[in-house]
Order: structure tokens, then C-alpha cells, then sequence
């Protein structure tokens, strides 16, 4: 039986003082809240090797509409898909897709006034397209999200991504939509983690509070942060090796940022949940 005297000698984080009063209060856990990138998914082929296929098609797709472009162009598209991702991290807001696109073509001389909002989507969506379908389930998540339900928990996919359409569709080429209740992201809201506001999306739909609900990712700054800003429990994944900027991220917040639990698996994450209820 939990009591006083289960307590720590000393609280010294907000980590410690978070799971003792887990430990005090009746659990109300109703929902989690799960990261795509290198946590429910990864993608097989290395970032840079896709965008700089994808790249070279949308600009070929563009000069076959009589666009007249810079040789370099597709050069330019990936570095505008970097600066405006850098962008997005510092500012919490999403920079979107088209938006970015349609910035760099201004400078050859196509204007947003001049674009046809149609070929515009379609370079995008041609950029992102390789991408989209690289993406592979880590391994025995399907099975784990399956026991996730069955425990009566809601699930919600929640990512960081400049594209929303393209986000739908790599949801449905990973074919796990059955398995989630919100499939959320930030392009189509415009709040980016670690901006709690996204996080609220899901609780407003799900007509549930914070302590009502955990957060699960790969990343120390965006998931595990965010989740705690918003005053959710959180569980941090080591399931999928986190590419270079991630795994330095994490090493960068490791002293300030304490997840509630990490698991090294996705089933250990049922047991870690299963405590929490």
C-alpha cells in the first residue's frame, strides 16, 4: 500500500516531484500521446539521399510546367526545407510546406500572384513524395499500440511536419490510422513542440485535462519538454536509434529535461503505462 513513507529522502527535480505525486494521487491516465519520427516510424534511407532525389523531380516537374528556373534550383528547395525547419524549431511555429516553396520561387521570377496554387502543391508534393513512403514501423510498435487500446487508452499521433497532406498520406502508407484517435500535425495547426499548444488540440478533442494524459517521443527538447509544459506525464522512447541532430538535442537537455519513464522497447512501454493506471 502507497503512503508518506514511500516518499524520497529529498525531492531535487521536477521529475522527482512529478512521480510523487503519481505515487499520492489515484491515477486518471486516459490517453497517450505518441511522436512519429524515430519513435512509432523511421525512415530506411538517410534524410539527405531523399530530399536530394526529391528535389531534382520537383524541379523537373516545374520546367516541364514552362517554369524557367536556376540550374541549381533543387539545391536551393533542400536548403529552404533546412532554414525553414531551423526556423520552425526556434520560433515553435510551423513554417508550411508551400509557403516555403512558394518563397524560394519568388526569386525566379514566379511571385505567389503568378503561381497556380495547383502546380505549386504538386512540386511540393513531389518533393516530399520518396519521403513519404520510406517511412518503416519500429519494430513491434503495431502490436504495442494494439495493447495500448485494448487497455482503454486513447491514442493520438502528434509530429512535427511543414506538410500536412504528405503527413496524412505517410499515416496511411504506414496503415496505422485504426490505431490512433487524433492523427495531428503542425502544419495544419501551426504550433510546433515543444509549444504546448499543439498537445491542447488533442485534450480539446478528447475533452480531457493534462494530468489526464502522457506524452511519448524520441526527443528530450520537443516531446518530453513539451509534455511537461503542458503538465502530462511523460515517457521517453530509446526504441529507434534518434539521428545526429536529435541524439544532440537530447545530450544538450539531458540535465534540465527528466522524462517520468524511458523504455528501451515499445512492449515495456504497456508496462510502463500499466503503472501509471
Amino acid at each position: 500500500m502507497k503512503n508518506a513513507w514511500d516518499a524520497p529522502a529529498s525531492i531535487e527535480s521536477l521529475a522527482d516531484l512529478r512521480r510523487l505525486d503519481a505515487r499520492w494521487r489515484p491515477s486518471l491516465l486516459n490517453g497517450l500521446i505518441i511522436d512519429l519520427d524515430d519513435t512509432v516510424a523511421t525512415l530506411r534511407t538517410p534524410h539527405a539521399d531523399l530530399m536530394a532525389q526529391d528535389a531534382r523531380t520537383a524541379q523537373q516537374y516545374f520546367e516541364a510546367q514552362g517554369m524557367d528556373l536556376f540550374p541549381d534550383f533543387w539545391e536551393q528547395i533542400i536548403e529552404a526545407r533546412r532554414f525553414a525547419q531551423q526556423k520552425s524549431d526556434e520560433e515553435a511555429e510551423e513554417h508550411i510546406a508551400n509557403d516555403t516553396m512558394s518563397f524560394l520561387l519568388q526569386f525566379c521570377g514566379y511571385p505567389a500572384s503568378r503561381m497556380d496554387e495547383r502546380v505549386l502543391a504538386a512540386g511540393v508534393d513531389l518533393f516530399y513524395a520518396p519521403e513519404m513512403t520510406d517511412w518503416t514501423l519500429a519494430p513491434r510498435v503495431r502490436e504495442t499500440l494494439a495493447a495500448l487500446q485494448a487497455l482503454g487508452l486513447k491514442l493520438a499521433l502528434v509530429a512535427n511536419y511543414p506538410c500536412d497532406r504528405v503527413f496524412q498520406r505517410s499515416v496511411d502508407y504506414l496503415q496505422v490510422r485504426a490505431l490512433f484517435d487524433v492523427v495531428l500535425c503542425s502544419a495544419s495547426v501551426a504550433w510546433r513542440k515543444p509549444d504546448a499548444a499543439i498537445f491542447e488540440v488533442v485534450l480539446d478533442r478528447w475533452q480531457l485535462q493534462p494530468h489526464e494524459v502522457a506524452v511519448v517521443g524520441n526527443d528530450l527538447k520537443q516531446d518530453i519538454a513539451g509534455g511537461q509544459a503542458l503538465g502530462a506525464l511523460t515517457a521517453l522512447s530509446q526504441a529507434v536509434a534518434p539521428n545526429g541532430q536529435t541524439a544532440y538535442d537530447n545530450r544538450q537537455a539531458a540535465a534540465r529535461v527528466q522524462p517520468d519513464a524511458t523504455f528501451q522497447a515499445w512492449p515495456d512501454l504497456v508496462r510502463v503505462v500499466q503503472g501509471w493506471m
